[in-house]
């Protein structure tokens, strides 16, 4: 048996372009991860067997998708402890598969070069290849091309999970989107994401950033004013982070909204 942790990510700007020829949209976001993580195993087995989460079908694509690169069966049994919430814009489907993808072409006789996984990872959905990679990445493209970033990563993270609030499917969340052209002026807010990168010395300069194309949230602001530098939704919500420069602070802001839903207190994580 052999484990990995799978570890959320938060999207510290989201600029959302126009759709694509593919039907995608070009992006250019910010991902980092955070110390949130579902946790997995691997062992060998007769068939595919994926166990602790009934809801997923990333993983069981990315093993299935691994196994026909190689040319091999698919044996391989899948335990998932899910600590990430689910479709909250957490990338905890796509970190999973990321996860399982490394186990199991670890334990190949003759496994993936990396460049053949990102290959591979980049069929399943956007989000996978950055969960093979390290640290911090711009995600441009159809947010499967990535640029490693050197960020700041002295700061607090308070995660909120709203109650009540349920994510609408990501298709409908970019038809509405495009009902509004919020790809309009995508090339000037690309510059300023870009121009705000560049200009990065300290951790609040995050704040300098655009903020998130696709989703909102009032909690959001609240977060600014219990004293987070940043504040936004991650991905296409509903969750929403606030990044703060001191401990003490970050549980004081957790503390205020442990009405309003689930908390977490987290920090940036390098790798999964």
């Amino acid at each position: 048996m052999i484990r990995a942790s799978a570890t959320a990510k938060i999207n510290l700007a989201l600029v959302v372009g126009p759709s694509r020829s593919d039907g995608k949209h070009e992006v250019a976001t910010v991902l980092q991860r955070i110390d949130l993580a579902d946790r997995l195993e691997l062992d060998a087995a007769p068939a595919l067997r994926v166990d602790g989460f009934a809801d997923d079908t990333l993983v069981r694509r990315a093993l299935e998708a691994l196994a026909a690169a190689v040319g091999v069966q698919p044996g391989w049994r899948v335990r998932i402890e899910k600590k990430i919430p689910v479709a909250a814009g957490l990338g905890g489907g796509s970190a999973d598969a990321a996860a399982a993808l490394q186990l199991a072409n670890a334990a190949l006789g003759h496994p993936l070069a990396p460049h053949d996984l990102h290959a591979l990872a980049r069929d399943l959905a956007s989000d996978v290849p950055f969960f093979l990679t390290s640290g911090p990445q711009l995600a441009t493209s159809d947010g499967t091309q990535l640029q490693p970033l050197d960020l700041p990563q002295d700061f607090w993270i308070v995660l909120l999970l709203p109650h009540g609030v349920r994510k609408a499917s990501t298709a409908d969340i970019y038809a509405r989107f495009d009902e509004r052209n919020g790809a309009g002026g995508f090339g000037e807010r690309r510059e300023v994401l870009l121009d705000g990168l560049a200009n990065l010395a300290r951790a609040v300069h995050l704040s300098t950033l655009p903020p998130n194309d696709l989703a909102s949230s009032p909690f959001a602001e609240r977060l600014r004013e219990l004293g987070a530098f940043r504040a936004d939704v991650s991905g296409a919500g509903p969750a929403v982070y606030g990044l703060f420069a001191r401990e003490r602070d970050a549980h004081a802001a957790a503390s205020a909204l442990g009405a309003a839903g689930r908390t977490w207190i987290t920090a940036p994580a390098w790798y999964g």
